[in-house]
């Protein structure tokens, strides 16, 4: 019988309430607004299934040898770039398992919008996979949903963060020649409940009902993008995602879930077949590729996902690339998020009565150590650069 005892030892994929077969495991927030198994003890037959498909108590292997490839990619079709996230190559994906009568899982808004997994099966309703939504989804039962369309033969996509990914391989617990795992670099992910109660704000701020939501918008380019929210009263609310608040606090990880800060789900450990992100920092290697339409970042992990990538790359532009340079720019999706000081205050504040936007700004504001520290790094570089131009002038 799974029980958690250290929150930082459970991801909240679902993997266990999918696999128990007297459905007596749910899964119940807590105070920060997370996930957790909750194990009804009177059904509970000891059969230990939740066990053997946690992800992390049992971490799945991948089996097959391959050296991983590493690309920088943009989609030819420059409309379907401007509304993805980075270069659109999911898009693309969706478009090759749709046209083969497939079946693609995603994370998507509700009417509510609140994050949660579904599946479609027309490539029209995929575009809704789009876009970065930055708070942990809920998986619900598509793990299960997954087996059931697997095992009637159809092709399957299932996208998500790598712990999500994982769990789906635990709970799955073999390999099927028709499944396409696709996972993405992660930062980590939110608090739902704290995701929440921002969009809660923003309504009661412009005193109606959210109509759409972008964390990623591109108006103001990509590597500069915007937060975007559309009401249905006609305003609107944007502004560059590094002046957003909620950006701020995630960002800083103030409200990442625990298991974020000791994630085991880093590369190049996977059992996706293929990882997809933001190239930042490609104008330092391919320059001659860079442009402000987004650059997505590419890993293929396995023959599969090799096999589908070229299938689609003719309608794309791919440059071979470097992963240790490619990380390097975007660390975290090899290093897990360092520990957060002030996380445990963030949430105080909250449950004392502190409004979210104050809650958040307390928290982000440098320590005088860190001031101190800043100031000290930035006289160096001034430094540095001042003994260059003396030496080369």
């Amino acid at each position: 019988m799974i029980e958690i005892i250290d929150k930082g030892k459970c991801c909240g994929c679902h993997g266990c309430t999918n696999i128990c077969p007297k459905s007596c495991i749910s899964m119940e927030t807590d105070q920060e607004g997370f996930w957790y198994p909750k194990v009804d003890k009177n059904l509970c037959i000891d059969c230990h299934l939740c066990e053997k498909v946690c992800p992390i108590l049992e971490v799945p292997q991948k089996k097959e040898v391959f050296n991983l490839l590493t690309y920088a990619c943009k989609n030819k079709n420059n409309e379907v770039r401007k509304e993805s996230s980075s270069g659109g190559v999911f898009s693309l994906l969706c478009e090759y398992v749709i046209n083969h009568e497939g079946v693609v899982f995603g994370a998507s808004y509700n009417a509510q919008f609140e994050v949660r997994h579904t599946y479609v099966e027309t490539l029209g309703e995929c575009s809704q996979f789009r876009s970065s939504k930055y708070v942990q989804s809920k998986i619900g039962e598509t793990y299960k949903q997954v087996r059931t369309f697997l095992n009637q033969g159809r092709l399957v996509m299932f996208s998500g963060t790598p712990c999500q990914i994982e769990g789906l391989s635990g709970y799955l617990s073999k390999e099927y020649p028709n499944l396409i795992r696709v996972d993405i670099a992660c930062h980590g992910v939110p608090s739902p409940m704290v995701y929440k109660r921002y969009l809660n704000d923003l309504e009661n701020e412009y005193q109606s009902k959210l109509k759409s939501l972008s964390f990623r918008n591109k108006d103001t380019g990509w590597s500069s993008y915007s937060f975007k929210a559309e009401f249905e009263n006609g305003r609107v609310k944007q502004e560059l995602g590094s002046n957003n608040i909620y950006m701020k606090g995630f960002i800083k990880d103030i409200y990442l879930r625990p298991s974020c800060f000791e994630c085991e789900f880093k590369k190049p450990h996977t059992t996706a077949d293929i990882t997809l992100g933001d190239y930042w920092g490609v104008s330092g290697i391919h320059p001659e590729f860079t442009d402000e339409k987004g650059i997505s970042l590419i890993f293929v992990h396995s023959q599969k996902g090799k096999d589908i990538f070229d299938k689609i790359s003719t309608n794309l532009q791919v440059l071979e690339s470097d992963f240790d340079y490619a990380t390097k720019c975007n660390p975290s999706i090899v290093r897990h998020a360092p520990i957060q000081p002030k996380r445990q205050q963030f949430f105080d504040l909250l449950e004392q009565g502190v409004g979210l936007q104050e809650a958040i700004e307390k928290c982000i504001k440098p320590t005088l150590l860190q001031r101190v520290k800043g100031k000290g790094y930035g006289a160096l570089i001034k430094g540095k650069r001042l003994v260059k131009k003396v030496v080369y002038k």
